[in-house]
């Protein structure tokens, strides 16, 4: 019975699997652009937008109530307070890329981080 992969199948695809690896850790690591502000939304509504230079505690007040506290601190967002049961946006790591977001379910709170630095054109073709 002849075998399925040969000597150079395994070669190949062994390479194929390391370069396809280190394409993803460039995009992922290297390709991210450091965001400017945080849109924070509550209920699909614009709560306000924050700029992640300034250092601040924005209160996210639902009804009379705080509900959600995001800390701005050194360029990143953290949400450090929240009156959900299970606590899991307070748990999320800091974000300061752009499209990274900080999901609070019961609250319907939803934190993006938006706006990094514009690209230029190199040149037109």
């Amino acid at each position: 019975m002849a075998e399925r992969f040969q000597r150079n199948d395994r070669i190949f695809l062994g390479t194929a699997a390391l370069l396809l690896f280190v394409v993803v850790l460039w995009f992922s690591f290297f390709q991210e652009e450091v965001g400017g502000a945080v849109n924070v939304t509550v209920n699909g509504q614009l709560y306000g937008t924050y700029s992640l230079k300034k250092d601040r505690t924005v209160e996210i007040v639902i009804g009379e109530k705080t509900t959600n506290v995001l800390l701005i601190h050194d360029g990143k967002a953290d949400m450090t307070e929240a009156d959900c049961p299970d606590q899991l946006c307070v748990h999320q790591k800091s974000i300061f890329r752009e499209r990274e977001t900080i999901v609070c379910l019961p609250n319907k709170v939803v934190a993006e981080v938006i706006g990094g630095a514009s690209k230029e054109l190199d040149s037109v073709t």
